[in-house]
């Protein structure tokens, strides 16, 4: 990735995470939080990573509402940052972070059965 994409990708999470805590008027959406933003070289799309709690069907429910809730978001925030053409949206879970958070359990078991 280039300082370009990284820097857009940036700055898309940041209006996003602001969009979802201060405007975004859909129920479906639980807590979810944005973990990271890619932008492809040629700026036509942007995965957006997120973390949702709650259950599965809950993190999918709001995974569900954000995909729907895309197009609003992408022309909202194409008025805020102003590039020629602003990348279309993709939302997936981040699922470094639930591993990272299975990871941390395994190890404090292990700790309290004193095998580590």
């Amino acid at each position: 990735m280039s300082v370009r994409t990284d820097r857009l990708g940036a700055l898309i999470q940041k209006e996003i995470s602001l969009l979802l805590h201060n405007g975004l008027k859909n129920p479906n959406v639980g807590f979810v939080s944005i973990s990271r933003v890619d932008v492809t070289a040629d700026l036509s799309h942007a995965t957006v990573k997120v973390s949702a709690m709650g259950s599965r069907q809950e993190q999918m429910k709001s995974l569900n509402a954000l995909q729907k809730s895309a197009g609003f978001m992408r022309s909202h925030l194409a008025k805020l940052i102003k590039i020629r053409k602003f990348p279309e949206l993709h939302f997936v879970f981040d699922e470094n972070l639930q591993h990272a958070a299975r990871i941390d359990e395994i190890l404090h078991e292990l700790k309290e059965k004193g095998e580590l």
